[in-house]
């Protein structure tokens, strides 16, 4: 786009007690406004939407385990026969002060973008990572919650252990039925399944969280999709049992509330808010809630950094997490677009750059959409042009190694070629790469469309993601990767990372793009070597506010009519 788009002793800190600082981990051109309608994607595809808000998801028939009243059961949902604690399930959620959100029926847009993730050479810089063990009911989700509204950071995701339950054998079922099966024995849980989802959300890839149904016992046939996250939260009674998991955590919190106080919640919720008799609560609670937190969960307390007593209570603890979090935060801070901008390469073009040969039809287009008096409807009508012959020379880089014979309509044979795959899908930057969409869908019949909404942020001057909508297979395909405009590369480069990070192969992508700069071909290229780039000019530089030199204008402006009035 044209503009800037080994562990010590724990030691006494207050309220809580703290132990050594966690060591660091490795860490748009300006885009548009989405426009009021966008393609509605195949029932096959799926909505990634980062950073979800609580409650934009199927919610378990448990509710949120300690403090907090619990959340409204889905309507519809049977009632187990059992008395269980609340129940949490795995979620992302931006800070809730700024309730950065707008909902739609069929999607969720965020007002907060993601700020970058990556540094200039697009490599992923690592989330932060906190546990947060404890009792049921000491109010572990308390202080994860208060946690997140401390820290004020966007893109937080809560994971819940909850959500991963083995699925229940028939005699398993049987004993769950007679309520004599142990919840809250370590054997209940899928460690391996946690530890890979923690390692893949820590490589910023998307991960496929299950849905535990506590009524059947069984993981719904749907998942919970996730992607994004600056700060990462682990709560669960066994955060800390697998050695696995242990080793992942950047920082490590245990929640120490006095068992009586712990068993008086189990009471008040189970009784008064569940309908459950009192000998039933005190049965359940002393055959498996009180040997599981004696054997399993307080001899975890030794692997924690720092100690909450009284849970969500204690807010001098839980603004110190928040302070050591935003100090690992800033340490990982990038200031893209200005590096990008300024960076020096040497005068030779990238091999990955495939620039349409500049013909006299080429300059002549230019002419028209480069002229600042053009009409809008003219401007259109040649950038459309322009676009076609874009697509259609990106289709000619990818393998045509398919030989087929056919018979032509006098019976002589003919040799030709095949595309070597039909799996193409195209996905636009929005806005302005949405331009390009039909004539994509012109020229490949059936191609799947996906989008991504990258903006700049008016105060940092950096690209920040605010939503994307990709087919639940787009690893298996072929990426045309269109934008009209590219300056610095910075929203390309987000782009990019965001389809690396659900798996998409780099040779497998290409940017397809009307103009871009001398610097911004160099800054992709540098950053992604095995992405084809495709336009028709390459113009020398950017100025001080990252448009193009001598560049078109602000090309979504021109072509949608939205340029600011003179007056």
């Amino acid at each position: 786009m044209d503009a800037g788009a080994a562990r010590r002793r724990p030691q006494e800190v207050m309220s809580g007690r703290f132990k050594q600082d966690p060591p660091s981990s490795a860490s748009s051109d300006s885009g548009g406004e989405e426009t009021a309608t966008t393609r509605q994607m195949e029932d096959e595809e799926s909505t990634t939407d980062i950073g979800e808000m609580e409650g934009s998801h199927p919610t378990s028939p448990r509710p949120p385990s300690a403090g907090p009243p619990p959340q409204t059961p889905t309507q519809g949902a049977l009632r187990s026969p059992r008395s269980r604690r609340q129940r949490t399930t795995s979620q992302s959620q931006p800070s809730r002060s700024r309730e950065p959100i707008l909902r739609g029926r069929r999607r969720t847009i965020y007002t907060a973008g993601r700020p970058p993730w990556y540094d200039c050479q697009g490599q992923l810089v690592e989330p932060f990572v906190i546990g947060v063990c404890g009792g049921s009911a000491s109010g572990k989700t308390t202080v994860a919650r208060k946690i997140i509204e401390e820290l004020d950071v966007p893109w937080v995701t809560l994971l819940s252990l909850d959500s991963f339950y083995k699925v229940l054998s028939e005699k398993q079922h049987e004993e769950a039925a007679r309520n004599e099966y142990n919840f809250d024995h370590p054997d209940a849980f899928d460690f391996e399944l946690v530890a890979k989802t923690l390692v893949r959300l820590k490589e910023g890839k998307k991960v496929e969280v299950p849905i535990y149904n506590f009524v059947t016992h069984r993981r719904e046939t749907k998942t919970k999709t996730m992607y994004g996250a600056n700060v990462i939260i682990f709560e669960g009674i066994l955060a800390f049992y697998s050695p696995d998991v242990l080793k992942l955590l950047d920082m490590k919190v245990f929640v120490d509330t006095d068992s009586d106080e712990r068993l008086v919640r189990r009471l008040q919720r189970d009784i008064a808010e569940r309908g459950r008799e009192l000998d039933g609560v005190l049965k359940q609670y002393f055959k498996f809630v009180k040997p599981a937190f004696d054997y399993y969960i307080a001899p975890s307390m030794v692997h924690a950094d720092i100690i909450v007593p009284r849970g969500g209570e204690n807010e001098v603890a839980i603004n110190l997490i928040a302070q050591n979090v935003m100090t690992q935060l800033q340490q990982r801070g990038f200031k893209l677009r200005e590096k990008l901008a300024n960076a020096n390469f040497g005068i030779a073009r990238p091999n990955s750059l495939h620039l349409l040969p500049s013909t006299p039809q080429i300059r002549g287009l230019h002419t028209f959409i480069r002229n600042k008096d053009t009409p809008r409807d003219e401007f259109i009508f040649y950038s459309k042009r322009l676009i076609r012959l874009v697509i259609e020379h990106a289709l000619t880089l990818l393998p045509f190694t398919q030989d087929v014979t056919v018979e032509t309509p006098q019976g002589i044979p003919y040799e030709g070629k095949r595309i070597a795959t039909e799996k193409i899908c195209g996905v636009s930057i929005l806005r302005a790469g949405e331009t390009m969409e039909n004539a994509l869908c012109e020229v490949l019949k059936d191609v799947r469309i996906g989008k991504i909404l990258i903006q700049t942020n008016l105060d940092t001057g950096e690209p920040e993601l605010y939503y994307l909508r990709l087919p639940k297979d787009i690893k298996d395909y072929h990426i045309f990767l269109m934008d009209a405009t590219v300056a610095t590369g910075a929203a390309a480069i987000m782009a990019i990372r965001v389809l690396l990070d659900h798996e998409v192969t780099e040779e497998h992508i290409s940017l397809c793009s009307l103009l871009m700069t001398e610097q911004g071909v160099h800054n992709i290229a540098y950053a992604f070597p095995k992405v084809r780039i495709v336009t028709t000019a390459v113009d020398p530089c950017v100025n001080e506010k990252f448009y193009i030199v001598p560049g078109i204008g602000n090309f979504g402006d021109r072509y949608f009519g939205t340029e600011p009035s003179d007056q």
